[in-house]
C-alpha cells in the first residue's frame, strides 16, 4: 500500500463517494463501481480489498434507514436466498487468489450487461410465483458466487428482485437485509482468505468516510425518484458498469 500515489488516493476516493452516492440512490451498485473503478489503476485484490469496509457500513446504513421491522420481515420472507449467499460467498471467497484478472471481469460483466439490456429493450423478465423457491436457491447461489469472487452480488439479486415486482419501497429494504448478511461474510471470508489484512484494512477504513458521505447524498436522491424512473436508472448503471468490466476483461 505505500506504493500508492497521491493520485491515486484522490482517485480512490473520489470513486468511493460517487459509489455511495448512486448506491443511495438505488440501493446498490457500491461495490460494483468500486471494485470496476479501484482496478482500473490498482491490481485486483488490493480493489477488493478496497471496497471491504464501506460494503459493510453501508449495507448497515441501509437496513436501520427502514427500521428494524422492515429488516426482519424481509429477512423472514427471503431466507433461503440470504442463507444461499452467505454460505456461497464464504466458500467461494477462498479461491480469489486462484482467478486471473481477465476472468474476474468477465464473470461479473458479461451477464450484468446482457440481462440489463434485455430489460431496457422493453422484454420484462418474470418469475412465475410457483418458482419463486427455486429461484430464491438458484440466483442466490450465483449471487454468492459472484459475491465471493468478485465481492459484488448486488447486480443479480437487483434483477431477481425487478423479476418477482418487488416495489420500491421494500426492495430497498431487501437488498439492505441480503447485502447486509452478504457483506458479513465477505469480510469474514477474506479475514480467513488474508485479503483483508494488516496492510489493506487501513486502505479500506479510509475509503468509507467519502462513502457514508455518498450514501446521505443519495438517500435525498432516492425519495424524489418514482418506481419506474427507479427501476430505469437502476438498469443503466448496471448496463455501464458491466460494459466498463468486458472492455476491462478484453484489454487485460
Amino acid at each position: 500500500m505505500d506504493a500508492l500515489t497521491p493520485l491515486d488516493w484522490t482517485l480512490a476516493l473520489g470513486l468511493a463517494l460517487a459509489a455511495g452516492t448512486i448506491k443511495g440512490a438505488i440501493g446498490f451498485a457500491l461495490p460494483l463501481i468500486m471494485v470496476s473503478g479501484l482496478s482500473s489503476f490498482l491490481p485486483p485484490p488490493v480493489a477488493l480489498a478496497g471496497l471491504l469496509i464501506p460494503v459493510l457500513v453501508t449495507n448497515g446504513m441501509q437496513v436501520l434507514r427502514q427500521g428494524v421491522r422492515p429488516a426482519l420481515d424481509a429477512s423472514r420472507h427471503h431466507w433461503r436466498y440470504i442463507v444461499t449467499v452467505v454460505v456461497a460467498i464464504f466458500v467461494t471467497a477462498q479461491f480469489v487468489a486462484y482467478l486471473s484478472p481477465r476472468a474476474f471481469y468477465f464473470v461479473l460483466g458479461v451477464p450484468v450487461v446482457l440481462l440489463s439490456v434485455i430489460q431496457l429493450t422493453g422484454v420484462r423478465l418474470s418469475i412465475p410465483r410457483r418458482l419463486h423457491v427455486a429461484a430464491e436457491w438458484g440466483i442466490g447461489l450465483i449471487s454468492g458466487i459472484l459475491g465471493g469472487l468478485a465481492g459484488t452480488w448486488g447486480p443479480t439479486t437487483v434483477l431477481y428482485l425487478l423479476a418477482i415486482d418487488t416495489p420500491k419501497a421494500r426492495q430497498m429494504v431487501v437488498q439492505g437485509v441480503i447485502y447486509g448478511a452478504g457483506s458479513v461474510a465477505l469480510v469474514a471470508g477474506h479475514l480467513r482468505s488474508g485479503l483483508l489484512n494488516a496492510e489493506t484494512a487501513p486502505f479500506s477504513a479510509a475509503l468509507l468516510v467519502p462513502a457514508v458521505i455518498g450514501m446521505w447524498i443519495g438517500f435525498r436522491l432516492q425519495d424524489r425518484m418514482n418506481q419506474d424512473l427507479f427501476r430505469r436508472v437502476t438498469l443503466v448503471v448496471l448496463v455501464i458498469a458491466g460494459v466498463n468490466l468486458i472492455r476491462k476483461g478484453i484489454m487485460g
